[in-house]
């Protein structure tokens, strides 16, 4: 019997050699994406939102509540390998009917619920935005950790955070009442590899011989370079790389101590009454700033393995295996205030409360104390250099001065330093 040509599920391919006909496998059929679902009460027909007290859906208008479905899944969540069909095939849309909104400002793109009325920006407090239905096009996050911390307990957080330092304006602490947290679900992307590595280098030791000199025996201490080489296998995981370029690094690193453990499969369900951004830094660079991370580690770990950390010449010669990566979402509350005339943003994790942001310093108090700290070595040195000039026993006295005056200008730089990195993050 003539089998049919091409096969079934074959499709043409294309061929180097002119003439000659190629078929390949047929990629296979992108998953079916789910209907999106709109999130109503089904006793009033209002709009219900998600509860981080204990991931139920409660309607804000008869109180109907529905009890949470616990499905946790942590960091046994399915993870994609890198290949071409699995970006194809990852499911699109936010699974749900919802907005975007874009600021004109700093260019955000958020994702907010169908019913909200909000005109302002939650990263930078622009009411420059214009909303949108939501576009279907993007990835689907495959997984998220719920909301843990209520929006209520954020003020308390900030408030206290506000006033933990005596370098910031004392009314500081009340803007936590004036400033509105939004909770917003932030895009972020793992990755997971296998790191093996070779590696050469000359590791030095030091060695002490004995010499003679000037008729006389001494001791001397020279390095003696040898090659050394080694291999490294390093398993990582769990690398995140920020989905979005729209916060400062540096405020999501403080508070990025998230437990992936606690990842839950998405559901648009935890959507409800929440925003959410849609990520900005594409797939192939954030696997490029993870590999970055990787490489940084796997060469830390060859320099580990040499018997001395004296090391020169070193190479490494690197290969990347078993890759993979997720897209989640994770909970952050934003908050913009205004102190002066100039916006602030606070963060704090939605999973662990912990709190970071900008706070204004009182420079007037700052140079007040490192007056404080400068004053005793100078009030203490010009007496000894009176006492000097006189004939007296000034020159102790100056000497403690000088002491004194090196520590403060020492203290009161740092100090100088320190309210610099919180003005200026």
């Amino acid at each position: 019997m003539t089998q049919p040509f091409p096969p079934p599920n074959f499709i043409p391919a294309a061929s180097a050699v002119e003439g000659i006909e190629v078929y390949m496998p047929a990629p296979p059929e992108k998953e079916e994406h789910r209907e999106t679902v709109d999130f109503t009460c089904p006793r009033c027909g209002a709009g219900t939102a998600y509860s981080a007290a204990d991931g139920g859906l409660t309607c804000a208008n008869c109180d109907y509540y529905e009890p949470p479905q616990k499905a946790v899944v942590g960091k046994g969540a399915e993870r994609f390998e890198f290949t071409v069909q699995t970006v194809e095939r990852a499911a699109r849309g936010w699974g749900e009917a919802r907005k975007e909104m874009q600021c004109q400002s700093c260019g955000a793109y958020t994702s907010i619920p169908p019913d909200t009325l909000t005109h302002t920006c939650p990263f930078c407090a622009s009411n420059k935005v214009i909303q949108r239905q939501a576009p279907q096009d993007v990835l689907r996050p495959r997984f998220l950790i719920p909301f843990k911390i209520e929006a209520e307990a954020c003020y308390d957080i900030a408030r206290e955070w506000l006033g933990s330092s005596w370098m910031t304006p004392g009314p500081l602490r009340q803007l936590a009442q004036v400033a509105q947290f939004t909770g917003v679900y932030l895009p972020f992307w793992t990755f997971d590899a296998v790191t093996k590595a070779k590696w050469q280098a000359e590791v030095g030791h030091t060695k002490t011989e004995r010499y003679y000199s000037d008729g006389k025996w001494k001791t001397r201490t020279k390095t003696v370079w040898k090659w050394e080489s080694g291999h490294v296998q390093l398993g990582l995981n769990d690398i995140l790389i920020e989905g979005t370029g729209r916060l400062s690094a540096i405020l999501l690193g403080r508070i990025k101590g998230y437990n992936l453990h606690h990842l839950a499969p998405y559901e648009p369900k935890y959507l409800a009454g929440f925003q959410a951004q849609t990520y900005d830094v594409p797939l192939e660079t954030a696997w490029e700033s993870a590999r970055h991370q990787m490489r940084e580690s796997t060469r830390q770990a060859c320099r580990d393995q040499a018997s001395t950390s004296k090391i020169r010449n070193f190479s490494m010669e690197l290969d990347f295996d078993e890759e993979h990566w997720r897209y989640i979402l994770l909970p952050l509350y934003i908050a913009v205030y205004t102190y002066e005339g100039k916006p602030y943003q606070v963060m704090v994790n939605g999973q662990t409360g912990a709190i970071s942001g900008q706070r204004p310093v009182d420079w007037f108090k700052v140079w007040l104390a490192v007056a404080g700290l400068v004053a005793p070595g100078l009030t203490i040195g010009i007496v000894g250099a009176i006492l000097l000039l006189f004939g007296g026993l000034g020159l102790p006295i100056l000497v403690v001065g000088f002491i004194l005056l090196i520590i403060g200008l020492i203290v009161g730089f740092n100090l100088v330093r320190q309210a610099q990195a919180m003005d200026d993050v």
